[in-house]
C-alpha cells in the first residue's frame, strides 16, 4: 500500500509538470503558436476530460520537554498524509483519496494507521439529477440530523460509502436519497444509514420574486448490528429520526427553524464510570430545536439564534470512544477567534453529559451577534469608516428530560471587536472578550471567569512588504491565571512569510509557549517549516473538539494543487 501512495504522488508531481509544459506552450507567441496549430490541424483533437488533485502533508518530529511534560513517542516523528485526485469528463467525474499517517500527529484518532485507499466515487451530474456511487459527503439541512464531512484538522472523516441520489424540478422540489456505511477511521463501518431529504419551495412555485419561503424535511434510519449484553441492557440495532425545517427570507430579513427528533439513543452502563445504576433509564430519546432570526441592511447586521439539545449524541457505533464516532454536526453557535488566548478554553457542545454519577440531558442557550459598518466620512466613522461587532452567549445544562429549564452555567462570553484602517498603510483590530466557562461539565456551579484583550496591527511599508504584530493579555484570578501573547509576522509577497510567537503564563507556572517558522508560497503550493512548544489542550473547530497533548518539536508543513 505504501507503494501505491508514492506512485500516485509521483504521479500528480508528473501531472503538474505536464501542467506548467502545456502552460509554457500557451505562453509562446502568437505566431509560434498559430505555426503549432496549422501543424496538428490535420489531427482530431479528442476530449480526455481534465484531471486535478491535491496533496498535503503535515509532519512533526517530536521532542522531550521537562517544562511542558511533552513526551515525545519512540521514534519522535508523526505525519499525516492526504493525496486527492479527481477526474472530469463532460458529466462524469470520478475520484480516489489516499491518506497516510506514518505514524499518525499525537492528539489525532489512534484509528488512523499506515497507508490506505479512503475514498473512492463516481458520479454522473445532469441539470436535474445526479447519482452517486462509491464515498461522498453530504448533510440534511443544518446538519444536526445527519453530516458526513471531512475536517484534518480534527482527524474528523465520517464520509458514507454507498449511494446517493438527488433530483430538482425546477428549483420546487428537490429530493436527495442516501445509502451508506460511515467511514470511522480508516475503515467503513458495519453501521448503516439510510435516509431521505425533501425540500419543497413555496415561493418559487407561486412565482413570488421578492421573497424566499421553504419548507424542507428529512428521515434517517442508523441501523447497527449489536451484541447481545447491549440487547440485555435495552438497545436496538435500529432507530429513526426526523427533522422538519423553514426557511423565510425577504429584504434583508431571515427567518430559521428546525425541529429534530433523533430517535432512541442507548448510553451503555459500561461506557460511563459511575453511571451503572438500574434506577437510571439509559435507554433516551433525542431532540433539537433551534431557531434564527436575522436582519442585514444599511451597514447593519443583527443575528439571534437559540438553540436546545437532548441527548443529541448521534455515534456511529455504540462503545467507541473516537472523536470521530457521529453521524450528525452541532456547531458551538460562539464568537470564532483565531487568537491565542481567546482560544485557551474554548466551548465544547454538550448534547448530553455523562460525569461520573451526574447526568444532564443537554444544554440549552443561543447567542447575540451584531455588527455595524460605520460610514466614511462621517464624525465616527472618519475618512476610512469603521466596524464595530459585539457578540453575546451563553449556554446552560439542562435541569431535566423534556424540560427547557435551565440548571448549571456552561458558558457565557462577551466580545466586541473593532476594525479600523488608520492610515493607507495602517490597519488596526481591536478586540475585547469576556469568558465564563464551567470545567466540570455542569457537574457544579464553579465557573473560571478571564478578560482577553487583543491589538492586532498590520502595517504595510511597500505594496509587498508588510507586517502584523498581535499583543494579547488575558486577566484572570482563576486556573492558570495571568498570561500574556505576542506575535510578529512579516510578509514579503508574493513568496516568503516568517513569524514568531510567544505565550506566557506568568501567573502561575511561569512557562513560555514560542513558536517561530517560515513559509513559502508559489502558485497552488505551499511550504512552512517551523519549531515550537504547544500548551496541551483542546482544539475545535465549530462545535466538534479534540484533545491534544502538550508538544514540543518540528513541524513541516507542505499543501499543493493542481
Amino acid at each position: 500500500m505504501k507503494k501505491i501512495f508514492v506512485l500516485l504522488v509521483s504521479f500528480a508531481t508528473l501531472f503538474t509538470a505536464s501542467a506548467q509544459e502545456q502552460s509554457a506552450v500557451e505562453s509562446v507567441p502568437a505566431t509560434n503558436q498559430q505555426s503549432l496549430v496549422e501543424e496538428e490541424a490535420p489531427k482530431k483533437r479528442r476530449n480526455l476530460g481534465r484531471l486535478t488533485g491535491s496533496f498535503e502533508t503535515n509532519s512533526i518530529y517530536y521532542v522531550q520537554d521537562l517544562r511542558t511534560g511533552a513526551i515525545a513517542p519512540d521514534d519522535h516523528f508523526g505525519s499525516n498524509n492526504y493525496l486527492k485526485l479527481d477526474y472530469y469528463n463532460g458529466k462524469f467525474s470520478a475520484g480516489v483519496q489516499m491518506e497516510g499517517y506514518l505514524p499518525v500527529l499525537q492528539g489525532y484518532p489512534t484509528s488512523l494507521t499506515k497507508v490506505g485507499l479512503t475514498n473512492y466515487y463516481a458520479a454522473w451530474t445532469d441539470e436535474s439529477f445526479s447519482v452517486t456511487a462509491g464515498t461522498f459527503y453530504d448533510q440534511f439541512g443544518s446538519g444536526l440530523l445527519f453530516r458526513a464531512y471531512e475536517d484534518r484538522t480534527l482527524g474528523m472523516n465520517n464520509a458514507l460509502t454507498g449511494a446517493r441520489f438527488t433530483y430538482n424540478y425546477k428549483d420546487i422540489v428537490g429530493v436527495k436519497l442516501i445509502w451508506g456505511m460511515p467511514r470511522l477511521g480508516m475503515k467503513f463501518s458495519n453501521t448503516q444509514a439510510r435516509g431521505g431529504d425533501v425540500s419543497f419551495s413555496i415561493s418559487r412555485l407561486a412565482g413570488w420574486n421578492n421573497l424566499s419561503l421553504a419548507v424542507e424535511g428529512s428521515v434517517l434510519n442508523r441501523y447497527e448490528k449489536i451484541s447481545a449484553d447491549l440487547k440485555e441492557e435495552g438497545a436496538k440495532p435500529s432507530s429513526i429520526g426526523f427533522s422538519g425545517r423553514i426557511n423565510f427570507e425577504h429584504k434583508g430579513f431571515v427567518v430559521r427553524g428546525e425541529y429534530v427528533d433523533a430517535g432512541e439513543r442507548h448510553y451503555p452502563n459500561s461506557a460511563y464510570d459511575g453511571v451503572n445504576d438500574p434506577r437510571i433509564d439509559l435507554i433516551k430519546n433525542g431532540n433539537a430545536q433551534i431557531l434564527e432570526l436575522g436582519y442585514s441592511g444599511h451597514g447593519l447586521g443583527v443575528n439571534v439564534t437559540a438553540r436546545r439539545l437532548e441527548y443529541m449524541d448521534m455515534p456511529i457505533e455504540y462503545r467507541n470512544t473516537s472523536t470521530a464516532n457521529t453521524m450528525n454536526y452541532i456547531p458551538a453557535l460562539t464568537a470564532q477567534y483565531s487568537y491565542l488566548l481567546m482560544n485557551l478554553n474554548p466551548y465544547i457542545v454538550q448534547p448530553s453529559t455523562f460525569f461520573g454519577s451526574h447526568i444532564s440531558p443537554g444544554e440549552i442557550g443561543g447567542q447575540v451577534d451584531i455588527y455595524y459598518n460605520v460610514a466614511r466620512r462621517t464624525k465616527l466613522g472618519g475618512k476610512r469608516g469603521m466596524k464595530l461587532g459585539l457578540n453575546y452567549s451563553t449556554y446552560y445544562s439542562l435541569l431535566k428530560d423534556r424540560s427547557v429549564k435551565a440548571d448549571k452555567i456552561l458558558w457565557q462570553s462577551v466580545n466586541f471587536t473593532l476594525e479600523k484602517q488608520i492610515t493607507r498603510k495602517f490597519k488596526l483590530n481591536f478586540l475585547y472578550s469576556f469568558q465564563e466557562y464551567n470545567d466540570s461539565h455542569g457537574v457544579n456551579n464553579i465557573t473560571w471567569k478571564s478578560h482577553i484583550f487583543v491589538a492586532d496591527m498590520l502595517y504595510k511599508f511597500t505594496p509587498t512588504i508588510s507586517a502584523r504584530l498581535e499583543l494579547q493579555y488575558l486577566l484572570s484570578r482563576d486556573d492558570e491565571r495571568d498570561w500574556m501573547a505576542a506575535l510578529v509576522e512579516v510578509n514579503f509577497a508574493p513568496h516568503w512569510s516568517i513569524f514568531v510567537s510567544d505565550m506566557y503564563n506568568h501567573g502561575s507556572t511561569n512557562t513560555h509557549y514560542y513558536n517561530a517558522g517560515v513559509s513559502f508560497t508559489k502558485a497552488r503550493t505551499r511550504v512552512q517549516l517551523g519549531y515550537g512548544r504547544n500548551r496541551a489542550g483542546v482544539v475545535c473547530s465549530g462545535g466538534v473538539c479534540r484533545n491534544i497533548p502538550a508538544y514540543t518539536g518540528a513541524n513541516l508543513m507542505i499543501t499543493t494543487s493542481f
